[in-house]
């Protein structure tokens, strides 16, 4: 199995970590008679309004949850909280329950609810660009993603689409920490070590680079891959044995969220998720929100179908990250999301 060395070792960890903490069960508190849950997400992101719509709408509470939301920065980390108990549900990119699943987990990460199904990132130049095209990036320097994870492999998925090839005809840096990227891209000085033609942003950084004219969005990477299951919400097996009714009200709460920005302006919707963001402007809320609505980002339910779970692990392969098919029924559960709809 052709998995990438650091990734491997990582995991390897985790198995171990995951045998010893596993074992005993953490302690559920509750407050006012509410379940208490403990979420980690992947990052910190608009790309994920609708989750937050439920929260700041008090849909988790209506629905018997007291949701702790923990902020992991990275699939890795999120998949080390899931599979140690540190966390009761993780939200990444499900490519993270693929490799913990052939480690040999016993007690794997089990997909539940599919939340995007765009990428979330977009391919950002150090100058503005009029009718970019993706050969333009043959020969330049690219601030990427880590290696085996969602952003980087949709990345070059797309690369591979326009018959480029992402070993040979650029240079693409993986080596930057996620979230870091905005930064090191926006103070690197030309000449330096490392300086690069563009970055691959999530939101707000994105617009960020754009607000301070460091950076200048010229592509989609949502739009340019097509429709891809980018995140989604996982369990490990026992959990969700042993608390069905508990994900059921959790992924009902989830489902409000979606209905509610589907249904909704994005002024509207930023004003509700204001709050997640206190650093970021209204109107940048806005604009992020507007061009996520625009790119069909958020599904309008949660079900996680086998067409993308097969398209997920296309990507894996085309990628060099896989070489054979994992069972779709071991790693999707759709009974909550099937339900909730």
């Amino acid at each position: 199995m052709k998995i990438r060395r650091a990734l491997s070792a990582f995991l390897i960890t985790v198995l171990v970590l995951s045998s010893v903490l596993c074992g005993c069960a953490r302690e559920k508190n509750s407050a006012g008679g509410l379940t208490k849950v403990t979420l980690n997400e992947v990052a910190h992101s608009i790309f994920y309004a609708p989750m937050y719509v439920a929260i700041e709408e008090g849909y988790f509470a209506d629905e018997g949850i007291d949701l702790e939301l923990v902020t992991g920065y990275g699939a890795d980390k999120t998949m080390t909280a899931l599979l140690t108990g540190e966390a009761d549900i993780g939200f990444m990119g499900s490519e993270a329950s693929i490799y913990t699943y052939l480690q040999g987990a016993q007690d794997y990460a089990v997909n539940f609810a599919q939340l995007t199904q765009r990428a979330g990132n977009f391919l950002v130049s150090r100058t503005p660009v009029d009718n970019f095209d993706w050969n333009m990036l043959k020969g330049t320097y690219v601030l990427g993603g880590r290696k085996g994870g969602m952003p980087q492999m949709v990345f070059e998925y797309i690369l591979k689409m326009n018959h480029i090839d992402p070993e040979t005809d650029l240079t693409i840096d993986t080596s930057i920490d996620f979230g870091s990227t905005a930064a090191a891209f926006a103070g690197a000085k030309a000449g330096d070590a490392g300086y690069a033609d563009f970055t691959v942003e999530f939101e707000p950084h994105a617009t960020s680079l754009e607000t301070q004219q460091t950076g200048y969005i010229v592509a989609s990477l949502g739009v340019d891959s097509g429709y891809v299951p980018y995140t989604a919400f996982s369990a490990r097996k026992s959990y969700i044995a042993e608390n069905p009714d508990t994900l059921l009200a959790f992924t009902k709460a989830l489902q409000k969220g979606m209905d509610y920005v589907s249904s909704h302006s994005a002024e509207e919707i930023a004003s509700v998720i204001k709050n997640q963001f206190p650093e970021t402007e209204l109107e940048t809320i806005t604009t992020i929100v507007t061009r996520y609505q625009t790119q069909d980002t958020w599904k309008k339910d949660l079900v996680f179908t086998e067409d993308s779970f097969t398209l997920l692990q296309n990507i894996l392969m085309e990628a060099g990250e896989l070489e054979h098919y994992v069972p779709y029924e071991d790693l999707v559960d759709n009974t909550f999301s099937s339900q909730a709809k």
